[in-house]
């Protein structure tokens, strides 16, 4: 079964959700500058350390450079992400992992944004990070998790 172009109508949302219970992982692009690229694919190597990578390419299709803000794109399965949202590789790979959890929650046909929603979609990323931290043998990556983790738990109005 194919993934639809559009995730849009209601048609292509479940024609999503058809192909994705299926088994459907994308072939994951990544469009932008050669930097960019090279720090999207930095973070996609802490991605798999931490073994999310399927779950990432399931979910999301490309990952694309913007000047404008760093957003999930719903419509287009798509991250749009500014050359700043990935410069810090961990941090990075949380917030990919992060959007990829609200496009499936889109998919799913739950509120995939505000409160509660916000609330699980941090608490995903919080969960990246714990699991990222276990599995790398990198110590400045271990010592990145743990700032992260204590920065998102200090910050979050919902943990």
């Amino acid at each position: 079964m194919e993934f639809p172009e559009r995730v849009y109508t209601k048609r292509e949302v479940e024609s999503a959700r058809k192909a994705i219970e299926s088994g459907y992982k994308h072939r994951l692009r990544i469009k932008g500058s050669l930097e960019f690229k090279e720090n999207v694919r930095k973070a996609l190597k802490l991605v798999k350390t931490a073994k999310k990578y399927d779950f990432l390419r399931t979910y999301i299709k490309q990952i694309v450079e913007i000047d404008g803000l760093s957003q999930l794109r719903e419509a287009n399965a798509a991250i749009w992400a500014n050359k700043y949202a990935v410069e810090d590789p961990v941090d990075a790979a949380g917030f990919f992992v992060q959007k990829a959890y609200q496009m499936k929650e889109y998919i799913e046909g739950k509120l995939y944004y505000g409160g509660e929603a916000e609330e699980r979609a941090i608490q995903m990323r919080i969960e990246f990070l714990e699991t990222l931290k276990n599995r790398t043998r990198d110590a400045e990556v271990k010592r990145k998790c743990e700032e992260l983790i204590k920065e998102w738990n200090e910050s979050s109005i919902f943990i």
